[in-house]
């Protein structure tokens, strides 16, 4: 094995592995017909109670149900150790912030994600950033809503457990296809190396199976370390943005928070050693595992054109052009120089624009470090932060010509959400009416009069 792969790039997850390869093995009718059935099949899983007592209908080929209902059997419950208060706290946290972590999925989160090139070739092979950006973004909200919401991990009626479920599936599929096989075999020879196939690519299945990988040389597609780090992003990258934009919780929010995404985590198939309690643990672990990841030789660099992908689809959004750039000053802001280079955000940007930018910045914590004094929740950072997010939901997350594949009952959560976004429990009464007024939120109508998105 190369110098460069860790022990954790090794591993996968076993149980959704070896799911995805009975399935696979298993059907007469091909690999391709087994993952069709699979998609029809997982659409069933709406939420956690339905997950947790799931049987396969009637003419579902044998091995197909038998292979997903040990599946659920095993992978639905959550970890001994899941603390309810905890994931309580947490989903209370995220009511509070829900707009606001919108803006930090954009300019922290996902950069954050695509700066490991594996990832970041992982997602060029399926074509899902650079060509369906929006899609990508979506498909991410379509499992942080339900894990996040009131009940999402803990109720039967929550689909937190069911989400995950289903990534977790996917992620296994992406594995046995680039890997032509189960993970496991291909760690059985340490030295595989798959050539490309010049075959038709008809769909991004056939793309993924015949993109070639080299276990040696990169470890496995979706590995622990990976999946661990994209977890990280999710947490970790969060509260430490709040941190740098002069929002950070206590202490103990931070650690409710951590242990919440654990326990999602856990269900995703991550081994519960490489979970961080702590920030200083998540900090460490995150600084570790991207270091590893940058001495990656993986080609081709895919980094630049996914950063390229997520700023635009951004940008487009942003009438005034001299503020266009601004979601690239505030990713750079929020992540750092390093992850520019590595994105390419590294590009000119006008005088005038950066000047806005810096002068707003400055201008916006010593205004909250002032208010503060008089009204300790004040905050204009957190109140222009919710009004961006509040813009990437409803032009990403809410657009009724494309509706999120949620289930009902969390759909109208998520409306419910967004209706009450301008209602900040932290933020004095005149200052929810300003940010209602900035932003072009319509007057909000009776639930009852409502459809949901």
């Amino acid at each position: 094995m190369s110098a460069l792969v860790h022990a954790d790039t090794l591993r996968a997850d076993p149980l959704a592995d070896d799911t995805i390869a009975a399935v696979l093995a298993g059907h007469e009718g091909g690999q391709w017909e087994a993952i069709a059935i699979v998609n029809r099949l997982l659409a069933q899983w709406q939420s956690n109670a339905i997950v947790a007592a799931w049987r396969a209908p009637e003419g579902t080929p044998q091995v197909i149900a038998d292979a997903l209902e040990s599946y659920l059997a095993q992978g639905s419950r959550l970890p001994a150790w899941a603390d309810a208060e905890k994931i309580a706290r947490a989903e209370d946290l995220f009511f509070d912030m829900s707009m606001l972590s919108c803006s930090l999925l954009f300019c922290a989160s996902l950069p954050e994600c695509y700066v490991v090139p594996n990832l970041a070739g992982v997602l060029h092979v399926a074509g899902q950033l650079e060509a369906h950006c929006d899609y990508r973004v979506r498909s991410t909200a379509a499992m942080i809503f339900p894990v996040m919401m009131r009940g999402g991990l803990g109720s039967p009626d929550g689909s937190g457990i069911a989400q995950v479920l289903k990534v977790r599936l996917i992620h296994a599929t992406i594995r046995h296809l680039i890997l032509r096989g189960n993970p496991s075999d291909a760690v059985s020879d340490g030295s595989i190396a798959l050539a490309p196939l010049d075959a038709p690519c008809r769909n991004v299945y056939d793309t993924l199976y015949n993109n070639g990988w080299n276990v040696a040389a990169h470890g496995l597609p979706c590995n622990q370390e990976e999946l661990a780090y994209t977890l990280l992003t999710f947490h970790f990258i969060f509260l430490r943005g709040l941190r740098r934009l002069g929002l950070g919780l206590s202490q103990k929010d931070e650690e409710a928070y951590l242990h919440a995404w654990n326990v999602m985590g856990h269900v995703l198939g991550i081994e519960d050693g490489l979970m961080p309690q702590t920030m200083v643990q998540a900090e460490a672990s995150f600084g570790t595992i991207q270091a590893r990841a940058r001495m990656s030789t993986y080609q081709p660099d895919s980094r630049p054109a996914l950063g390229a992908a997520l700023m635009k689809a951004m940008q487009d959004e942003i009438p005034l052009r001299v503020l266009k750039p601004f979601p690239v000053l505030l990713t750079r802001y929020l992540c750092g120089d390093a992850a520019r280079i590595d994105l390419g955000l590294d590009q000119r940007v006008s005088l005038l624009s950066r000047a806005l930018f810096v002068a707003g910045m400055a201008t916006t914590r010593a205004i909250d470090t002032v208010g503060r004094l008089v009204l300790p929740n004040f905050s204009i950072c957190r109140m222009l932060t919710r009004i961006f997010g509040y813009q990437i939901t409803v032009k990403f997350l809410m657009d009724q010509t494309r509706p999120l594949k949620l289930p009902p009952a969390v759909l109208n959560q998520v409306d419910h959400t967004v209706r009450r976004w301008g209602n900040d429990p932290k933020a004095p009464r005149w200052m929810n009416a300003l940010e209602a007024r900035l932003a072009g939120r319509r007057a909000e109508q009776p639930a009852e009069g409502r459809q949901p998105c």
